[in-house]
């Protein structure tokens, strides 16, 4: 029960305020957020190896987590806005294959230290040399024009070109002098709440919300269902190590399909992918199963067992790896789409929900897997809603990143396949037919009759005004 509860405490810590870290870099910016983060977690860190009962345990666990998030939410959003679009998934992907890295690494790490308390001392020394981010990493120069700090910002580019050997006296592209006329501008500070008043861009951070909320959850799902029920053990291994680095290599595995899939098709047709085969997998294995069970092998107990067993474990695998691929690609998606004004808020968020769908395996826990049918139910049918709501997600491949809330707005939905004709023609007539003369086209009958009654209403009133003017001259 203690164990269900820390488990509670650390993702809830993580992901209940990583909302408000979010928030906190949209105000303050993503630098600041990032090395304050860092220093706490030194701190709370260290402090967690010497506790002396559980509940100061649990506590600095939690208040560890809210470092965590502040750390990760910061480290993604500044990776977002420094790389180029051609660069932005790639990058993405190379920091979630360092964090598999160090994943895979863990239990190595933890036989080596023997006890708990060395094994935390050791996780957390190496956060001492992110300290020098202060030097290495400087604040988002998108950010900063973005939220009006254009002193900052002049400085910046100043430093910029200094390192790059660039004069920045000669400025042929007038951007400093630019800055030179707006520096009397205040900054401006935008919060999330804002989005209430957008037409499509709540509409696409709520569908991704949606997703990372479906994607955990169901993940718990799958990977309880790799579990047998009476020994609690894993189906395949029956071991700690074994299961472990059975998770890890489908994560890796479903990172590794994810590159090729997003290059190829977008990131829209690649998130759609994957949610059709969570579904999948899912319906299948709660209705396959139950089909084989009550309508074939009746009467051979042991192989009706054994089929179900191989056939839960497939469909988990299946459905581990591609709920994997949903819930990093959704973060991502909304990266993408929320403007860097409150980029910040929007993934925290998304993040948000996620940590609502991982706490969802220490609550079954802490229920003894009570209800835990009906909790797959009802993760799945949120995979249906979702493949239909995914569709009305835009696409962001190879396209800038928002900075306001009006640029936000433009990314509206595209047909998921290109046309197979060309489009509606906008300019009807070509370059050789305006040349064309068309003064013998003679006007319709209608319009004749119409065009003589005109005429003759017209020389009736000029006969009219004639005789009354002849009436005055004889007068």
């Amino acid at each position: 029960m203690e164990g269900s509860h820390c488990k509670i405490l650390s993702p809830g810590g993580l992901h209940f305020w990583i909302l408000g870290d979010g928030v906190l870099s949209d105000w303050f910016g993503r630098h600041p957020v990032l090395i304050v983060s860092v220093l706490f977690m030194l701190v709370f860190g260290l402090t967690v190896a010497f506790s002396t009962n559980v509940s100061m345990f649990s506590t600095l666990r939690f208040f560890e987590g809210f470092c965590l998030s502040g750390i990760t939410l910061s480290l993604y959003v500044l990776r977002i806005e420094l790389c180029l679009p051609g660069w932005r998934f790639s990058m993405t992907m190379v920091a979630s294959f360092v964090v598999l890295g160090g994943q895979l690494l863990m239990p190595g790490l933890a036989s080596l230290c023997g006890d708990w308390q060395v094994l935390q001392v050791g996780i957390i020394c190496p956060f001492i040399l992110m300290l020098s981010y202060v030097w290495v990493f400087p604040e988002s120069l998108r950010w900063l024009l973005s939220t009006q700090h254009y002193c900052r910002s002049k400085a910046l580019m100043h430093h910029i070109a200094k390192k790059n050997g660039v004069d920045a006296e000669l400025d042929p592209s007038g951007i400093l002098s630019e800055l030179e006329r707006e520096l009397e501008k205040k900054p401006e500070r935008t919060c999330i709440v804002t989005i209430v008043r957008t037409r499509n861009l709540w509409k696409n951070i709520v569908v991704l919300c949606v997703n990372s909320l479906a994607g955990y959850g169901i993940h718990h799902c799958f990977a309880r269902s790799m579990m047998d029920p009476e020994s609690q053990d894993p189906t395949m291994f029956h071991s700690f190590y074994a299961d472990y680095y059975t998770m890890a290599g489908i994560a890796v595995a479903s990172c590794l399909a994810l590159c090729p899939a997003v290059g190829y098709m977008g990131r829209r047709g690649g998130l759609l992918m994957f949610m059709i085969i969570t579904a999948l997998a899912s319906l299948l294995q709660l209705g396959l199963l139950n089909l084989i069970g009550k309508y074939s092998l009746r009467h051979d107990i042991v192989l009706r067992d054994t089929l179900n067993k191989k056939f839960s474990v497939a469909f988990s695998i299946i459905g581990m790896f591609s709920s994997h691929a949903v819930s990093n690609l959704s973060i991502f998606f909304c990266a993408e789409i929320t403007p860097t004004v409150i980029r910040g808020g929007g993934l925290g968020l998304v993040l948000a929900s996620a940590g609502f769908g991982m706490l969802t395996a220490p609550i079954m826990e802490l229920h003894n897997q009570k209800g835990y049918f009906l909790h797959h139910v009802i993760f799945a049918c949120c995979t249906l809603i979702c493949i239909i709501c995914i569709l009305l997600l835009p696409e962001t491949r190879y396209h800038p990143l928002p900075e306001s809330l009006a640029d936000g707005e433009t990314f509206t939905r595209q047909p998921l396949l290109p046309p197979k004709k060309p489009g509606e023609q906008h300019l009807l007539l070509t370059k050789s037919e305006t040349g064309r003369d068309y003064s013998r086209v003679q006007d319709t009958p209608v319009h004749q009759a119409a065009a003589a009654a005109v005429a003759s209403a017209q020389a009736q009133a000029q006969a009219q005004e004639n005789s009354t003017a002849n009436g005055v001259t004889g007068s």
